[in-house]
């Protein structure tokens, strides 16, 4: 079993865990600009960046460039509160631990957790957990079964990573446990101990839209389904948990309406935050649905679409 204070190490094999499947044209740079320029100055100035890492404030190499690093540095010094807001578990935080300032929260597994990153890698604290309730994670991986034969199963907590045996290996860190997901499911089982963030299916074969789409009917209410991957691997967490109810709650607590928040994302697991920010901008390399959702487009993530939406708001403050 994982210790808490375990220290956690680069990840260096996910560079394609996040990016489109169906890749939308990426407006130009000029069009962009010239777009940029004749939108029309927001009636609400914003007091909060939410923004995606992978595929959106990240370079596909994992890095922060150096114009991202002083846009949200610039943003944080004009008052503009920056949250991270991620799928990825909190020990993967350490690519922007670097990079947190003011607060220290980040929003990390998709809406299940709130961290405060301030410790540094692998001495982070969990402020708020949203757990996945264990029999509903065992009834949803029951229906998967049945909805989609073949289907490979990862457990991820709060502090553990337990997975069955034909869960690809998605990344360069070993699992606490393999074993079928029923038996580390039940109450006795390796993922009995801390609470459950979400459940990560896996299919070898069914288009990843239409594995997101059987997944949801199969499933209904009883999680949250959603997807970050160009792969068919599934992210279920508990129910109406999603980045979007999260951020809401970290807005609440600062008396923060979804009219001043910014939000930056590009793939479905981005979609309700996309929808509930007052504004929104789709990455240019997003997934179709995530560019439908948002209010706006940017550049794409290698193209800094990030660092310019924010130099033009502060442009927009003096």
């Amino acid at each position: 079993m994982r210790r808490p204070a375990r220290s956690c190490g680069a990840i260096r094999d996910n560079e394609a865990v996040t990016s489109a499947t169906r890749q939308p044209e990426p407006p130009a740079s000029s069009q962009l600009s010239t777009s940029l320029a004749r939108e029309e100055a927001p009636a609400v100035p914003p007091r909060l960046i939410a923004t995606d890492l992978d595929g959106t404030l990240l370079h596909d190499d994992k890095s922060v460039s150096p114009r991202t690093v002083a846009a949200l540095a610039a943003a944080e010094e004009a008052g503009i509160e920056v949250f991270f807001v991620t799928g990825r578990p909190a020990r993967w935080m350490d690519v922007v631990s670097e990079h947190v300032h003011g607060h220290g929260l980040a929003i990390c597994g998709n809406g299940a957790a709130v961290v405060d990153l301030h410790g540094g890698p692998g001495a982070h604290r969990f402020v708020k957990v949203r757990d996945l309730a264990r029999e509903n994670a065992l009834e949803t991986v029951r229906l998967l079964r049945d909805a989609a034969p073949g289907t490979a199963y990862a457990i991820e907590q709060t502090y553990g990573f337990h997975q069955e045996p034909d869960y690809p290996k998605l990344h360069m860190e070993a699992p606490d446990t393999l074993a079928p997901a029923e038996e580390l499911l039940a109450p006795d089982g390796a993922a009995a101990r801390y609470p459950i963030l979400k459940i990560l299916a896996s299919h070898p074969t069914i288009d990843p839209d239409a594995f997101l789409t059987a997944a949801r009917l199969a499933v209904g209410d009883r999680a949250t389904v959603t997807r970050s991957s160009p792969s068919a691997l599934l992210e279920i967490s508990g129910p109406g948990v999603s980045k979007a109810s999260t951020l809401a709650l970290c807005c609440a607590d600062r008396g923060i309406s979804h009219e001043e928040v910014v939000a930056f994302g590009d793939m479905p697991n981005d979609i309700e935050m996309l929808t509930w920010a007052g504004r929104s901008y789709a990455m240019g390399n997003a997934h179709p649905d995530a560019v439908a959702a948002a209010t706006g487009r940017t550049a794409a993530n290698n193209d800094d679409g990030v660092a310019l939406v924010i130099e033009r708001i502060l442009a927009e403050r003096r």
